[in-house]
């Protein structure tokens, strides 16, 4: 049996997430991913910004940055230019990352800095109040859309892909052992790596739709989600309202840390 303790702040528990919220279940995978890629907790640095899922580096026994709301990836971008030899992992949500962080998660991607993005999608800000977010569907209730949110949905994986990411994946929280391999492969990957995990908020989310049972957001999650093997055998019809897991773009591409230093070192020649 695998032994999280000690990967994790035994003093910080119990964690501050509700009943039946997904975070806990990326927490694991993350946790039994980084174990399975054989980096040492000195080498990776784990950075967060606001809201329910950057709560995970608080939990994780490794270098930690709690920042300010949407600025985990400017701060982590420091941390990668200060020591490019380190592997930096950025836990964020889909209105820290997409919303108020929208421009950073763009450029960072635009750029290709060795990040990796573990962006977790609950279609809501939970910690904050339960207003939308860029990913909120048509139509769903949130606080600050009490008969149904009229905006458009943000494709977060698809905007990583066209803004240049190296790496991008989508995984969920139901199918476990994909979430570990997708995050495995991002650690992995140098340049700009992404993956959006979908994982439930019962709370914030599923109460304002009809969705507050736990369960009943983990069987959306089964029934809605097609693996990317699967996915290439459905007929345009039956993918309709489905949801792509698995990897969706793996391109190798120049990393900015590394190109900096090229041109760095080619100026001091001068």
């Amino acid at each position: 049996m695998f032994n999280y303790l000690e990967y994790v702040r035994e003093g910080n528990f119990p964690h501050i997430w509700c009943s039946g919220c997904g975070d806990g279940i990326v927490l694991k995978a993350l946790i039994r991913a980084m174990e399975a890629s054989g980096m040492s907790r000195d080498e990776a640095v784990m950075v967060s910004g606001i809201g329910c899922s950057s709560r995970t580096p608080g939990y994780v026994d490794i270098n930690t940055l709690h920042t300010t709301h949407g600025r985990a990836i400017p701060f982590a971008t420091g941390v990668k230019h200060a020591n490019p030899a380190l592997k930096v992992i950025v836990v964020t949500g889909d209105g820290d990352a997409t919303a108020i962080g929208g421009n950073h998660f763009i450029h960072a991607a635009r750029r290709n800095i060795d990040l990796t993005v573990l962006l977790y999608n609950n279609y809501i800000y939970g910690m904050t109040g339960g207003q939308c977010s860029p990913t909120t569907p048509i139509g769903s209730k949130a606080s600050t859309a009490k008969f149904g949110n009229i905006e458009p949905t943000f494709n977060i994986s698809g905007l990583a892909i066209a803004a240049g990411a190296s790496f991008v994946a989508r995984a969920d929280v139901y199918n476990t052992k994909q979430c570990e391999k997708m995050i495995g492969l991002a650690l992995e990957k140098k340049g700009f790596s992404l993956v959006e995990i979908l994982t439930p908020c019962p709370t914030a989310f599923g109460r304002r739709n009809k969705m507050a049972s736990p369960v009943k957001l983990m069987e959306w999650l089964r029934d809605n989600t097609v693996s990317g093997a699967k996915w290439e055998k459905l007929s345009e019809e039956d993918r309709e309202g489905k949801i792509r897991t698995g990897i969706l773009i793996d391109l190798d591409k120049p990393e900015y840390t590394e190109e900096y230093k090229k041109l760095t070192e080619k100026l001091r020649t001068v």
